[in-house]
């Protein structure tokens, strides 16, 4: 029994004009000189010849063109998965259908929702009046650590020289909040112990840090209000007249 229209209709439906697995459109749009392109295949899950992919003595005849029984893909993985039947199994390829089918239906729900613009709300209560000095790797790894985003500021530097070691600087401390989660303790000292050394040749340079861990919140669409931790990190020449007066010696 040859694959009715009713069936098609409803594998396409369910599974949104893309295929199963990479999700590719299957439906190719028009140009000026060509028609639409169809780049779909609607597969058989169980193959209903006995040398086909995955044929199955039990498995009911009937059903062998049944949309149950048959998974929209592209070419590419159509060839594969029928190349591949150790891999992809009748039982593994009917899971993939059904994720697909429920990915499909919440994509679609989702556009269908009115959601509120997201936007990252300052929290003006966890803003100090200044910024902590920082003198030490431990304190910036404190600040970077599971933060959402960065925020750097620097003076003008007075030279190539100082401009690399600001560069340097800004740079290793990004790389290091943004694989802070796969740090082990060890990899966390030696991160430290390195960044101190960089804060050290600023100092050299005539250069201090400044840092804080701000708490900003995101809000907007269909969830509630959560934190956004923002990493703030400020370089200021020791001349600039906005560093506040202190001694050194007591910091």
């Amino acid at each position: 029994m040859p694959i009715n229209d009713r069936t098609r209709k409803i594998l396409w439906g369910n599974s949104g004009n893309r295929c199963s697995i990479c999700k590719r459109k299957l439906i190719v749009d028009a140009t000026d000189k060509d028609d639409i392109s169809i780049i779909g295949e609607e597969c058989h899950i169980v193959s209903g010849q006995i040398n086909g992919p995955r044929y199955d003595t039990e498995f009911d005849r009937e059903k062998i063109d049944s949309h149950e029984n048959l998974i929209l893909l592209c070419r590419v993985h159509h060839k594969m998965i029928d190349d591949q039947v150790e891999t992809y199994t009748a039982d593994i390829l009917k899971q993939m259908k059904s994720n697909h089918e429920k990915w499909v239906s919440e994509k679609l729900s989702d556009e269908n929702k009115k959601e509120k613009p997201y936007r990252i709300r300052q929290g003006e209560e966890n803003l100090p009046k200044i910024l902590f000095r920082i003198t030490s790797g431990k304190e910036v790894l404190n600040i970077v650590d599971g933060v959402m985003g960065y925020s750097f500021d620097y003076d003008d530097p007075l030279n190539e020289q100082d401009s690399e070691m600001i560069t340097q600087f800004v740079q290793t401390v990004q790389n290091y909040g943004e694989i802070m989660d796969v740090f082990e303790a060890g990899n966390r000292v030696e991160a430290a112990f390195y960044l101190t050394k960089l804060i050290d040749e600023l100092d050299k340079l005539g250069y201090l840090v400044f840092g804080f861990r701000e708490i900003s919140i995101i809000e907007g669409g269909n969830e509630i209000p959560a934190e956004w931790p923002i990493a703030i990190i400020n370089i200021k020449h020791k001349e600039n007249k906005d560093v506040q007066k202190f001694d050194l010696k007591e910091v």
